[in-house]
């Protein structure tokens, strides 16, 4: 009953953490729009006067209100990490008891593969542990702030706000320094496709992305933020 508690309470988190992943791109759309303010850049023009081409006190309360979002989808993001945690040991203690023998059933149930969190994204709703590996799996780990015009991931089909679950071998995972690890990715694939799964607007979205050089900086001509 806990476990399934601590599902259905992860499942309304991950709800809610989409909802506010909705706002922020709407936000970051709109700031970063051709001709926009962008996330961070000046509010004053080259000779130091407030730029007349944007709406000032609205640019600021974007990005405000985006500052709180960030930091309440961090919040939430950990939330969910600690449930996803606890479901794990929990899982991992039932299929240990059920080792023991205490019935045939148990045995049959807990003696079930389990698919890895690197080679199942599909929920299956009547498997609780492969509903937890998945919710592992699921987990975007890094948001497209930035991308340039004419570079390989406009042309290849990412987007602004894109949340990246999966970029070849790199996924969500704790305590890891992920911007690095996309950056070895990137290299280490240089002229080569690799298979990206992205969260766009509460779906998932299947990319193919090739690592090249181009005019600009980098070889995919974008930048990331960690959530």
């Amino acid at each position: 009953m806990v476990g399934a508690n601590l599902k259905a309470e992860t499942m309304k988190l991950m709800d809610k953490r989409s909802a506010l992943e909705t706002e922020m791109n709407v936000i970051i759309e709109r700031l970063c729009q051709p001709g926009g303010p962008g996330l961070s850049g000046n509010l004053v023009d080259s000779e130091g006067f407030p730029r007349s081409d944007i709406d000032i006190p609205v640019v600021r309360a974007e990005r405000h209100r985006l500052a709180e979002l960030r930091n309440d989808h961090k919040e939430i993001t950990e939330k969910i990490d600690e449930n996803i945690q606890v479901l794990h040991s929990s899982r991992l203690a039932t299929k240990d008891s059920g080792n023991d023998g205490v019935s045939n059933h148990q045995n049959s149930v807990s003696g079930n593969a389990v698919p890895s969190a690197t080679s199942h994204n599909v929920v299956l709703r009547d498997s609780s542990s492969s509903m937890d590996v998945d919710m592992m799996a699921s987990i975007p780990f890094a948001v497209v702030d930035e991308i340039a015009d004419a570079s390989p991931t406009a042309e290849d089909g990412l987007q602004l706000g894109d949340q990246l679950v999966k970029f070849g071998a790199v996924e969500y995972q704790v305590g890891e320094n992920l911007l690095q690890k996309l950056a070895s990715e990137a290299q280490a694939n240089q002229g080569h496709a690799v298979p990206v799964i992205v969260m766009r607007q509460g779906a998932p979205i299947n990319l193919s992305l090739t690592p090249r050089v181009w005019p600009g900086r980098g070889l995919l001509g974008c930048s990331f933020r960690v959530l």
